[in-house]
């Protein structure tokens, strides 16, 4: 895979992740919404292919961690949607 290929991926991943974040931040989704687990998940899991690709372990824990931690709030059924 291309350098630039991942270094695409790590960026997608990261903004994904601050747009949680920010969006958390600014009260515009909650933890409790799907899009905010679903961008946490997503963030995550570009990060953890770019930090497996790199062999950095300590980011494949971190990440490994954030992507699990964010799949049971989108498996549950009456989980409120951002609207």
């Amino acid at each position: 895979r291309a350098p630039v290929f991942l270094q695409i991926l790590n960026l997608i991943g990261a903004l994904a992740i601050l747009a949680a974040y920010v969006a958390n931040q600014r009260r515009w989704l909650g933890p409790e919404t799907r899009l905010y687990s679903l961008l946490n998940l997503v963030g995550a899991i570009l990060l953890l292919w770019v930090a497996i690709e790199d062999l950095r372990w300590g980011f494949i824990l971190l990440e490994g961690v954030w992507a699990l931690v964010s799949i049971p709030p989108l498996l549950r059924t009456s989980s409120p949607t951002a609207s």
